[in-house]
């Protein structure tokens, strides 16, 4: 099957409320429209995640976080590092289904991941709901091969992809004043030149 293919697929599963399969450099991650409850109920469920670990969001580039209403101050840095392994958690206005991101106070977790396949999925979805492709506390999944033999047809539509890192992404809550880590992943934070 062609990438194109491929690719329109999986937009019609997340248009219809499913969940897909999506490759990025940290791990294998699914995904689903972050405005759909009964999509990120789905998301919860299958991974047997719990309520209080909300979901954060994949967008397709820096200048996509300005449609997400987000009222933190996000340093210039933040550009140099997207598309690339790191999450900040910001403060928003924007009104996602219950469990992607929290309500009080109303913040989200934001990264663009360096996978040409998932951006160009991302620029067509707009932003996805997403974790990784696991059951919650087991190891992380890698490859849409690991993902199929875990989920099966439990996700609707799997993007081909390797992760190149293997680990989670670097977390960083930007809400505090220099930037919090709250899980150091493959880029260090902050950069030895801020």
């Amino acid at each position: 099957m062609s990438q194109e293919n491929n690719l329109e697929l999986a937009i019609d599963a997340i248009r219809s409320g499913e969940v897909v399969g999506i490759p990025t450099e940290t791990v294998y991650g699914i995904g689903v429209d972050p405005y759909s409850q009964t999509a990120v109920d789905k998301i919860f469920t299958l991974k047997e995640r719990s309520e209080k670990k909300p979901l954060s969001i994949l967008i397709s580039s820096f200048h996509e976080i300005q449609k997400l209403n987000i009222t933190t101050l996000i340093p210039d840095v933040v550009e140099l590092y997207w598309p690339g392994p790191l999450t900040i958690i910001v403060e928003t206005s924007n009104d996602f289904a219950n469990g992607v991101g929290t309500k009080e106070p109303s913040s989200i977790g934001v990264r663009v991941p360096e996978n040409e396949l998932a951006i160009n999925l991302l620029k067509q979805t707009g932003p996805l709901a997403v974790t990784s492709a696991n059951i919650s506390g087991e190891e992380d999944i890698t490859s849409d091969e690991q993902a199929r033999e875990a989920f099966g047809d439990k996700i609707s539509h799997y993007l081909s992809g390797e992760s190149l890192h293997g680990n989670g992404s670097t977390v960083v809550d930007l809400r505090v004043d220099g930037g919090e880590v709250l899980r150091q992943g493959p880029l260090k934070w902050p950069p030895s030149y801020c």
